[in-house]
């Protein structure tokens, strides 16, 4: 009789309950989409596939002619396609620039036969297309990169500092300096101050091409390492180094660390 009582008791609670739960879930069928897609993202990641909205990155480069920053905002398209706007800075080096001393105590270091400083910076659009996924948390997923767009490329004077019948003072490779700045008697180099204000800006084109392996634990950061190539073609030539033939079109190579965020 005991049970019979309890049981008339707590099955209308139960009736009563399951109906309420539908009569919510025809009421907020928004809140039951974005349910089921919460469940299917934290699935995906558990199954290791990157699924996001945005993804925003930043990283350092170290190229066969230099090295540099840049920064990277993806809107993912689809599971494998996400469209990438990409911004860049480098310092392009010769090959052959070789850090000199003079006989003073005091000197700084110079660059002997420098005569510009190089400084692509570019713009691009492109796409990152996912070759394959982790598959797990502890995976690594494997996408190609790829973009193109405009580049600029600011040429500032490399100035030195010599000591002649003047007393101390800084110079740049000019007609008028040649013979001074070919022969010194050296001091050092002009350092990171001196030249900004004489900047010219050397338009082109860019298009780059590289593997990126994503090794990070979580979906919502970017941890990775990117390895790939670029082209730089400039409407004139670049001069570089005083005893050197002047070049418009660049070829590097380059390797970067990659850290970001996605949502």
């Amino acid at each position: 009789m005991k049970k019979l009582i309890l049981l008339a008791i707590v099955l209308p609670v139960v009736i009563a309950s399951s109906a309420q739960d539908t009569t919510y879930t025809k009421k907020n069928p928004r809140k039951e989409v974005r349910r089921q897609k919460v469940n299917a993202l934290i699935r995906q990641a558990e199954e290791g596939v990157l699924v996001y909205r945005k993804q925003s990155v930043f990283g350092i480069q170290f190229r066969t002619n230099g090295y540099g920053i840049f920064y990277e905002l993806g809107k993912m398209k689809t599971n494998r396609k996400t469209t990438v706007y990409r911004i860049d800075l480098n310092d392009t080096k010769s090959q052959k620039e070789e850090k000199s001393f003079s006989n003073s105590f005091f000197g700084n270091s110079f660059i002997y036969g420098k005569i510009n400083h190089f400084y692509p910076l570019t713009l691009g659009i492109g796409q990152q297309y996912m070759l394959g996924q982790k598959g797990n948390k502890n995976g690594v997923a494997v996408s190609a990169v790829y973009s193109a767009g405009l580049s600029l490329g600011l040429l500032r004077p490399y100035y030195i500092e010599i000591r002649d019948t003047q007393g101390d003072r800084f110079i740049k490779y000019s007609t008028q300096d040649s013979s001074a700045f070919v022969n010194g008697p050296f001091v050092g180099g002009g350092g990171l101050s001196k030249g900004w204000g004489e900047t010219k800006i050397k338009p082109g084109a860019f298009v780059k091409a590289a593997l990126r392996f994503d090794y990070g634990r979580f979906n919502e950061t970017v941890s990775a390492i990117e390895a790939g190539v670029s082209l730089e073609l400039y409407s004139s030539k670049i001069p570089i180094m005083l005893y050197e033939k002047e070049k418009s079109l660049f070829f590097q190579g380059y390797i970067s660390l990659v850290l970001g965020r996605r949502r």
